[in-house]
C-alpha cells in the first residue's frame, strides 16, 4: 500500500511540474496580450485629454517605449520562472549574473550610454514620433525612438538608425513655430529699396493665400542687405510659420519672388568675369 501510494506520489510530481511550467507560459501569453490590447485603449483615453499635438506625439512615443519595456520585462521573469520549476537554482545564475553584468558594463560602456542617453531623451521630451530633426550627423523625420537607438528617415526616403548615445545635440524643427528664411541675390546696380518693396507685396499676397495663410504666422520680416557678394547684393528675409512649414513656404515664396521680378524687370545675378588685354600688361 505504502509503495503504491509514493508511486503514485511521484506521478503526480512528474505532471506537476509541467503543469506549473505550462501555466507560467500560458499566463506570460496572456499577459502579453493584454499588454498589446489594453496599451492602445490606455493610449487613446490620454489622447483623448490632450489639446495639443505636442502632447499626442509624446503620447505614442511614450506608449511605444513602454510596451517594449513590459515585453522584455515580462520574458526575463517567465524564464527565470521556468528554470526555477526545472529545478535550476535561480540565486547563483542572478549573482553571476550581476558579476557578468559588470564585465560587460566595462565592455559595453557604449550600449549602456545609449540606454542612459534614450531614457533622458524621453523624460525631457526633447524627441517625439513625427519630429523633423537633425542628431548624430543626419537629418530626417523621427518614425522610431526606443531607450537603445533613434530611426529617422531624410527625404530621399533613406533611413538612419542613430544610437542614442551619439546623441549630443539635438535640432528640432517641429516645436512651436519655425522661420522660413530666404535670401534673394540682385545685381549690383539694382535699387535696393525697390527689390525690398516687391518682396513685400510678394509677401503680402503670399499670406493672403488661402492654401498657404494658416501656415504663415506673421507677416515678412525683411532683414535687408545681408551680404555684398562677388556678382551680387543678398537680400534676406523671413516667415514666422508653423512647425514643418518652412521648407513649403520659401519655396512658394521663391517661386512667386521669381515671377514678380521678372514682371518688374529686377534681374538676378549673373557670374561676371573681367578680360584684360594682354598688350596692357606688355605696355607695362
Amino acid at each position: 500500500m505504502e509503495n503504491n501510494y509514493q508511486s503514485l506520489q511521484i506521478l503526480l510530481n512528474s505532471f506537476a511540474t509541467p503543469f506549473r511550467i505550462g501555466v507560467i507560459v500560458l499566463l506570460a501569453v496572456a499577459t502579453h496580450a493584454a499588454i498589446r490590447r489594453l496599451l492602445p485603449r490606455l493610449r487613446e483615453t490620454v489622447i483623448s485629454r490632450q489639446e495639443s499635438r505636442d502632447a499626442v506625439q509624446r503620447v505614442h512615443t511614450l506608449t511605444r517605449v513602454v510596451r517594449y519595456t513590459l515585453t522584455v520585462a515580462i520574458g526575463a521573469i517567465t524564464v527565470l520562472l521556468v528554470l526555477s520549476e526545472l529545478g535550476i537554482s535561480v540565486a547563483p545564475l542572478l549573482g553571476a549574473a550581476g558579476v557578468a553584468g559588470i564585465a560587460i558594463g566595462f565592455g559595453a560602456q557604449s550600449l549602456v550610454k545609449d540606454y542612459f542617453s534614450g531614457f533622458f531623451l524621453l523624460l525631457e521630451n526633447q524627441i517625439r514620433i513625427d519630429d523633423i530633426i537633425e542628431a548624430g550627423g543626419k537629418m530626417g523625420a523621427v518614425e522610431e525612438l526606443t531607450l537603445r537607438y533613434l530611426r529617422l528617415r531624410d527625404y530621399s526616403g533613406n533611413v538612419h538608425y542613430v544610437p542614442n548615445g551619439q546623441i549630443t545635440v539635438v535640432t528640432n524643427m517641429s516645436r512651436g513655430f519655425a522661420y522660413a528664411v530666404i535670401d534673394l541675390g540682385i545685381k549690383h546696380d539694382e535699387d535696393v529699396d525697390r527689390v525690398i518693396g516687391a518682396m513685400r507685396e510678394v509677401g503680402a499676397e503670399l499670406r493672403q493665400n488661402p492654401a498657404f495663410a494658416p501656415k504663415i504666422l506673421a507677416d515678412l520680416e525683411v532683414a535687408g542687405v545681408n551680404q555684398w557678394a562677388d556678382s551680387a547684393v543678398v537680400i534676406r528675409c523671413r516667415f514666422q510659420v508653423a512647425p514643418r512649414e518652412q521648407w513649403s513656404v520659401r519655396r512658394e515664396y521663391l517661386r512667386r519672388a521669381k515671377a514678380a521680378f521678372d514682371r518688374q524687370g529686377i534681374e538676378m545675378p549673373l557670374p561676371r568675369l573681367k578680360l584684360v588685354r594682354p598688350e596692357i600688361f606688355a605696355s607695362a
